[in-house]
């Protein structure tokens, strides 16, 4: 029998502020069954959470009844895998070991990761680093970390991101490859891809390298980040991207990642949530 792929959101489609139990608790009563938290430098999982903090976050998400289903990070825009400097490099690496052992702490079985960047058009004054020298200091970073990872059994989901690297299907395959193991694999973005391809020639390239999925939509005429939009407002392809996560086959979590719905929501912020459970809903009977 075939698997059903499980719906998840991810906790930057709220608004900031506002506590992690009433997040939860939003996502549960708008339908989803899972909930992507974020590792960051001070939110309800951080840098400094002990095993007992990590504990009581899972026991609200089991009293929630909502699964935690990924771990993102937003701290790889300021500590680039890639950079010529040793220290944001090792920052880099620490930032990826924290993310593997919470995850295992919360029962999370990927956790997505920026493992360089060549330039990033969005942060002013940042660093560009040549592609192969990106290349090589990004496989360095995962071929220092698989270990830890193969030990708690946590996939490293390379995610496809405006980093100006890995910005093919072929080449993502390629970095993925290299390392012969289960653990390293790819966080893919549907959304992320709009701008120069297509997600159904990505899904069917990286087939079951694929450990998660983000929802997003995208307007191709808007050519900026601005043209991140509601789900099926876009111009992703829906019917053949579902056709083709089918056929990969692909039976995981698929979390909608949202622009935050502040200032585009400006009033009643959560309607963002249920719109997204609806839409998300009906992408995945297509």
């Amino acid at each position: 029998m075939e698997k059903s792929m499980k719906s998840s959101i991810s906790i930057w489609s709220f608004p900031a502020g506002g506590t992690l139990s009433d997040k939860l608790r939003l996502a549960r009563e708008a339908g989803f069954d899972g909930f992507e938290i974020d590792l960051s430098e001070s939110g309800p999982v951080n840098l400094a959470s002990t095993r007992d903090d990590l504990r009581g976050v899972r026991r609200l998400s089991e009293d929630t009844g909502i699964n935690l289903s990924g771990l993102a990070t937003g701290l790889y825009w300021e500590a680039n895998g890639a950079s010529a400097n040793e220290a944001t490099r090792a920052r880099a690496e620490a930032i990826l070991r924290k993310q593997i052992w919470i995850a295992h702490e919360l029962g999370i079985d990927a956790v997505l990761v920026v493992p360089g960047a060549v330039g990033v058009d969005f942060i002013p004054g940042c660093e560009v680093v040549p592609y192969a020298t990106a290349y090589a200091r990004a496989t360095e970073l995962i071929r220092k970390v698989l270990p830890e990872a193969e030990r708690l059994k946590v996939c490293i989901g390379i995610e496809n991101v405006w980093n100006k690297f890995l910005t093919s299907p072929l080449e993502m395959r390629s970095f993925v490859d290299q390392f012969q193991s289960q653990y390293v694999g790819a966080y893919f973005d549907v959304g992320n891809v709009l701008a120069t391809g297509y997600p159904e020639h990505w899904i069917e390239i990286l087939g079951s390298r694929i450990a998660r999925v983000h929802f997003k939509d995208y307007r191709r005429a808007v050519g900026s980040a601005d043209g991140f939009c509601d789900l099926l407002s876009g111009d992703v392809n829906w019917p053949e991207v579902m056709k083709t996560l089918r056929a990969v086959p692909y039976s995981g979590w698929v979390t909608a990642e949202m622009i935050p719905p502040v200032p585009f929501y400006k009033h009643c912020p959560e309607v963002l949530i249920h719109n997204t459970h609806r839409a998300m809903a009906a992408i995945l009977t297509l």
